[in-house]
């Protein structure tokens, strides 16, 4: 035993080496996507037991359980010089950690392996076995600073069945909050704000001298002239608890009450050693005659594990500045079940909220685990609404792009070719929902128990009076999108045959398309295949997804420009995108600060901390206050207003293309899966500084708008050579190497 806690007392050495010495060796290691894997907890609190000595605590502990036979590998490559890539990489696995300490590979020892892959590396040795521990390194070697030094020892614990491959997960956390601010709110009546919503359990620590007094406990989300409202509409959150205290000082915990609509057999259930939970920012104390203050009242909140230092934002507009604080809280208030769900009404999957939450989780931290199994579960458990089941290829092909890792795609693979819907096919190449096609045997091969339907935008009356057709614009859109991304899957997995299929039949469903739903005399897209109406939607989708006619998008863009917000929160994602795809920045901007009633700042004037379900409770009554496919923003500043977009797998390529209108500056690190990317952007006085560091390993096609037809660009002090993008306002850098580097334009 004494053996052993030596050993132990090495591996937590390991860890916790200087940040000096953390610069020369490879870091954020990743087994299959998840960073703490050594780390357990105890009913939702880290506990200071590591994953290896889990067996034996008296009580039970949760961790992060691997359950892939030969799991994957990634790591943040060191080096700060410029043109730093990794030319080699070892890894090591051993079955205990004096091994790991000493360098030595007893489970497996990939030997040097010369490769530039530093994401989704996949374990070569033998076949994990059940409930064991094991522990890896790697070091890495690169041209401009030769070999690393060994990693730190990362730990992982292996699940009781084990399979080829399937995705793992953290349990779930809390994390104790006390409020911002005490005060009274009338007689023997205590109002405490949190400051911000959360999925939560309240803890009071209250005395009473007899043991024969009585309080009550009220929790809501919003307030009613300095009260908690009681009822606040829709799905709005409102307890009331009432309860005796015993003699003494003694600490409460409120039992939250079951829910029967979130608790039903479609939802998912909070895990029991979490317990159940209610979103409020307010805690109201009723009939308690003695003082309290912040340290009597407690909020434990539930979470995913969530880095706040992985991203950052911020610019000249304060606006902007505050919408996305809130929307980036969202991100980690909304994943108190560890799955992406539409909010607290149903506590469902949906692949709408799933894919706006993925992509916004990617923008605020480097986590990938959540967004893998919210997609792996709608693939058994798809929804409804037609464009939502071809969304799960375009949430396959996010994954992959953003981790490098096609396991999930491998797996899926025959799921998602059905859900690109080519069975609702009809003779004239476009699919329908409402032809016939709809058979038992096409819900058997998409696993939906039911019949899909168009649903074009959610609720109803935000689909700015399209017209539903038998052929309808919008669903016919993303079925070319997934057809798109189909062929790149396809090519990903090395099927060739199918990638060819697929690229002919987008390819030549893109011309059909057009050929029905853009109108020639209007110039732009109609609903459907017998009606000559025209919706923001039925435009804003192909733009978005790259299908307007080449040379015809100006008339487009016009008609969705005079349609202003017309559309729900749901459907900004792909306003925004189809904005910035049109590089049409300024007035992206534009509807991203706007402050009327149909918009995000209207989310912080009515009380709200996390995005709301609809713009104003006015255009979705029953609506949630904590609904994740609300917070666009998370996802289109990063991607789109910064411009950091992967352009291949693993972000071994990345697009650097800011679009900040006018904004004077902007400053984010944007998270990825090698590392953050910092960028800073100054436009003032007739000069254009960009000041950009990329993590090694990752290389930077760099792109500028054109603000002016007589620029010098400068870049680490020297001329540099560009070119103009052919039909863009861009000015192209070219590729530049990792690294830090200057950029200035002069306008002449």
């Amino acid at each position: 035993m004494k053996l052993f806690n030596t050993l132990t007392a090495i591996l937590i050495s390991l860890s916790c080496l200087t940040s000096a010495a953390a610069g020369r060796k490879p870091c954020g290691l990743l087994t299959d996507l998840v960073e703490h894997t050594d780390y357990t907890w105890q009913n939702g609190y880290a506990s200071n037991v590591p994953v290896w000595q889990a067996d034996d605590a008296i009580e039970p502990l949760q961790y992060v359980e691997i359950r892939s036979a030969w799991p994957s590998f990634s790591w943040i490559v060191p080096g700060e010089a410029n043109a730093t890539y990794q030319t080699a990489y070892r890894i090591i696995v051993a079955d205990n950690p004096a091994d790991a300490a000493a360098g030595r590979g007893n489970v497996w020892d990939s030997e040097l392996v010369e490769s530039r892959q530093s994401t989704a590396v996949l374990y070569g040795g033998s076949a994990l076995q059940p409930r064991r521990n094991y522990f890896w390194r790697v070091k890495t070697l690169t041209g401009t600073e030769g070999e690393s030094e060994w990693s730190d020892v990362k730990a992982f614990r292996t699940a009781a069945t084990m399979s080829d491959y399937a995705a793992c997960f953290y349990p779930q956390m809390k994390s104790l909050e006390h409020p911002v601010l005490v005060k009274s709110a009338g007689a023997s009546t205590i109002l405490a704000d949190f400051g911000r919503d959360a999925f939560s359990q309240p803890l009071l620590t209250l005395t009473s001298d007899t043991g024969r007094d009585s309080i009550t406990v009220h929790l809501g989300e919003c307030l009613s002239d300095g009260r908690i409202d009681r009822n606040p509409g829709g799905t709005i959150r409102y307890h009331r608890y009432t309860f005796g205290l015993m003699k003494g000082t003694h600490t409460y915990r409120i039992k939250i009450r079951k829910d029967g609509r979130n608790t039903g057999r479609a939802a998912v259930l909070i895990p029991a050693y979490i317990g159940e939970v209610v979103p409020f920012r307010y805690c109201e104390i009723e009939g308690y005659g003695k003082t309290l203050t912040a340290s009597d009242i407690v909020r434990e909140t539930v979470h995913y594990p969530f880095d706040e230092s992985a991203s950052f934002f911020e610019c000249s507009s304060d606006t902007l500045n505050r919408i996305w604080e809130m929307c980036k809280y969202s991100v980690k208030a909304t994943s108190f079940l560890g799955i992406y769900v539409d909010g607290d009404r149903e506590r469902i999957p949906y692949e709408a909220d799933a894919l706006i939450n993925q992509l916004c989780h990617y923008g605020v931290d480097r986590e990938y685990s959540m967004a893998r199994r919210s997609h792996e579960y709608l693939l058994e458990y798809p929804t409804w609404p037609a464009e939502w089941i071809l969304q799960a290829v375009m949430i396959a092909w996010y994954d992959y792009l953003y981790t490098g890792d096609s396991r999930s795609l491998k797996a899926g693979y025959e799921i998602l070719k059905t859900r690109t819907l080519m069975q609702l096919r009809e003779k004239n190449g476009l699919i329908s929902t409402v032809t016939g096609l709809q058979t038992p045997e096409f819900a058997k091969s998409i696993r939906f128990n039911g019949k899909i339907r168009d649903i074009v935008d959610w609720p109803y009356g935000e689909t700015d009076g399209f017209v539903f057709t038998a052929y309808n614009a919008v669903t016919n859109a993303y079925h070319y999108e997934a057809l798109k991304l189909m062929n790149r899957i396809a090519a990903a997995l090395n099927m060739n045959d199918d990638a060819s299929y697929f690229e002919r039949e987008a390819g030549q469903f893109l011309s059909r398309y057009n050929k029905t739903f853009f109108n020639g005399r209007k110039g732009y897209y109609v609903d459907g295949d017998t009606t000559l109406h025209s919706s923001l939607h039925a435009n804003m989708f192909p733009v978005a997804f790259g299908m307007a006619p080449s040379g015809r998008t100006k008339r487009v863009m016009e008609f969705i420009r005079s349609r202003k917000m017309a559309c729900s929160v749901y459907g900004s994602q792909f306003l925004m995108d189809a904005l910035y795809e049109a590089s049409d920045a300024e007035y992206a901007l534009q509807l991203l600060t706007k402050t009327d009633d149909r918009s995000w700042y209207n989310m912080l004037r009515v009380g709200s901390t996390i995005s709301l379900e609809a713009w104003d409770n006015k255009y979705k009554p029953n609506q949630d206050w904590n609904h994740i496919w609300g917070a666009v923003p998370a996802n289109v500043i990063p991607r789109k207003l910064m411009g950091v977009e992967p352009l291949t797998p693993g972000f071994d390529r990345v697009r650097i293309r800011p679009q900040p209108a006018s904004l004077s500056h902007a400053r984010a690190v944007i998270p990825t899966i090698k590392g953050g990317i910092s960028l800073e952007i100054e436009n003032k006085n007739g000069e254009y500084r960009m000041q950009l560091t990329t993590p090694a390993n990752m290389e930077s096609e760099v792109c500028l708008p054109l603000l002016s037809e007589k620029y010098e660009v400068k870049s680490n002090g020297a001329v540099l050579k560009t070119s103009r993008l052919k039909g863009e306002p861009f000015i192209s850098l070219g590729v530049l190497p990792p690294g830090t580097y200057t950029i200035e334009m002069k306008y002449k």
